[in-house]
């Protein structure tokens, strides 16, 4: 032997290998590839030149860390032979073994050995051993991913929570890690954005409040206050806003309702890492699995008054009619569609179905109905029954009370929450302290940790005035809803219809083929039969 073999060793364990049976394992799996690599190449007087190791690492990829390294490290030519205790330690991807083992490593001048099932791209004649143990080994990565996904699929059915980050509001039960239990501090905060949208705020104005009070985004009120080691791929080092998408989800997640709702993504394949959206047909959701945090009817409420705000969004440049989102057909339940003269100017006019605007009057009737007429009579029906419907006894909807009660409560969480912090921060402080004087640390290293923890108890005190100044404010809000409740007896002698006061008022308005319409309001009474204007 003129120059010494220069080799590296490459080690991998992964979750699909049988022999991991138990988190303990990791480690001594892969020692034991260390020991076994290791003894070969000193039997055979190789230079170990180099040592990779992957755990928990996936074979079907080759985007892992240090086989990523090994590569670059190759074609340096840092070594000239690989070692790996068999070719299915290297990959279970038969494509990868083909490029690398046939291809790449071949023109680097690089040797493969399996040290157990033999395999040796020095030896041609087991080439197609090599290739055919590629696909047997692929065949096995991929019944066992069917074999998982089954035994996932089966656990969702049975209501069992399985996503490795709960959802923000809730924490993984300690008795039970598939179980959901709320947390309140997070909690609060979701009822907040609740009660926010509810009141009118957009959503990207509710994110705007809640990062002007401090309240810390979901990702990093996951790592900085419940300690969980939590990545989000589309957040920046430096994101600390809460963003309208944030915000959005939550107002749409019906974790919140108490019911487990999964398989909302897939793999491509089980070689591909990418996922895609599942349909709705194929999502999983079992209900009232873990106790809920919004009722079902505040839930109710926000996603119809999503489907207003869209639609007003969506015809805001085509569509200035303050019925906009709410008209809809009495028979084919489509929505109306704006109506213009056929001579003259074009102009509007007012309605028609859509369904018979697109296809005709076999589909539908025509349901017209003049704007100003229409709202003529909104107006003259709302001024008849307001002080009707909107009577204490009679609203049957946002209780503003009762949010008013329980958001003071959810601040009362907030103090306990940053009372705790503080407690924590202070009693760092205090150990610094007690460690600088028994020279554990140095004055310079006392004098920052204290000037750091100085910085955060300043910080939670600005926070715990500011909730403390909301909790004033909220004192007299059960009593300014009452005032709220009597103001709606105004529109008994309101002159002019606004989007605002159809939007208060109103669910929906059918509009019936004979002239007439239904008014659907937001209160017990399910709706009002009112003639048209012309009639």
């Amino acid at each position: 032997m003129t120059e010494k073999n220069r080799v590296a060793l490459y080690l991998r364990l992964s979750k699909e290998d049988q022999d991991k049976l138990q988190k303990g394992d990791d480690s001594a799996s892969i020692q034991n590839q260390r020991l076994l690599l290791t003894d070969y190449a000193l039997e055979r007087d190789y230079e170990i030149v180099e040592v990779y190791s992957d755990d928990d690492e996936s074979g079907l990829f080759d985007t892992r860390p240090d086989f990523e390294r090994m590569l670059r490290d190759a074609k340096l030519g840092k070594f000239n032979i690989i070692l790996a205790k068999s070719q299915s330690r290297f990959s279970r991807n038969m494509e990868h073994i083909e490029k690398y083992l046939h291809h790449d490593f071949v023109n680097l001048g690089i040797r493969f050995i399996g040290v157990v099932d033999g395999a040796d791209t020095a030896n041609y004649g087991n080439k197609k051993s090599r290739q055919i143990n590629g696909l047997v080994n692929e065949w096995y990565c991929e019944d066992l991913s069917n074999n998982i996904r089954s035994a996932f699929k089966a656990k969702m059915k049975a209501g069992q929570f399985l996503g490795s980050s709960c959802p923000y509001g809730y924490v993984k039960d300690p008795k039970d890690h598939n179980h959901l239990i709320i947390d309140d501090y997070a909690a609060s905060i979701v009822r907040r954005i609740y009660y926010l949208y509810l009141q009118g705020n957009g959503k990207a104005k509710i994110g705007r409040i809640l990062t002007e009070d401090g309240i810390l985004i979901p990702s990093r009120y996951k790592r900085e206050v419940l300690g969980i080691r939590y990545h989000n791929s589309h957040e920046l080092e430096t994101t600390k806003n809460w963003s309208y998408q944030t915000v959005h989800t939550i107002l749409n997640n019906e974790v919140y309702l108490g019911h487990v709702v999964q398989n909302k993504h897939s793999n491509l394949s089980y070689k591909d890492k990418k996922h895609v959206l599942q349909p709705k047909e194929k999502w999983i959701k079992v209900e009232n699995q873990h106790d809920p945090i919004i009722d079902a009817e505040t839930f109710r409420q926000v996603q119809e008054r999503q489907k207003i705000r869209t639609k007003a969004v969506n015809n805001e440049q085509r569509d200035n009619s303050i019925f906009s989102g709410i008209l809809v057909c009495a028979d084919c339940k489509h929505t109306m569609v704006r109506m213009y003269e056929r001579r003259g100017k074009h102009e509007f006019i007012g309605f028609c179905c859509k369904t018979y605007k697109t296809q005709g009057k076999k589909a539908c009737t025509s349901h017209a109905i003049n704007y100003e007429q229409l709202k003529n009579v909104v107006l003259e029906a709302i001024k008849k029954e307001a002080r009707q419907i909107l009577t204490p006894e009679d609203i049957n909807g946002f209780n503003g009370v009762e949010y008013a009660s329980n958001l003071k409560a959810d601040y009362m969480v907030q103090i306990l929450q940053i009372e705790k912090e503080m407690e924590q921060k202070l009693k760092y402080k205090k150990l610094t302290y007690q460690n600088y004087m028994d020279e554990v640390i140095s004055k310079a290293e006392y004098l920052s940790y204290i000037k750091e923890y100085d910085a955060d108890i300043s910080e939670l005190q600005s926070k715990l005035d500011h909730v403390n100044t909301q909790i004033e404010e909220q004192s007299d809000l059960e009593s300014e809803y009452h005032k709220w409740e009597e103001s709606f007896k105004n529109y008994i002698n309101i002159d002019e219809l606004t989007r605002d006061v159809v939007l208060e008022l109103i669910e929906k308005i059918e509009v019936n083929d004979d002239g007439s319409i239904s008014i659907f309001y937001k209160f017990q009474n399910p709706y009002v039969e009112i003639c048209h204007a012309d009639e």
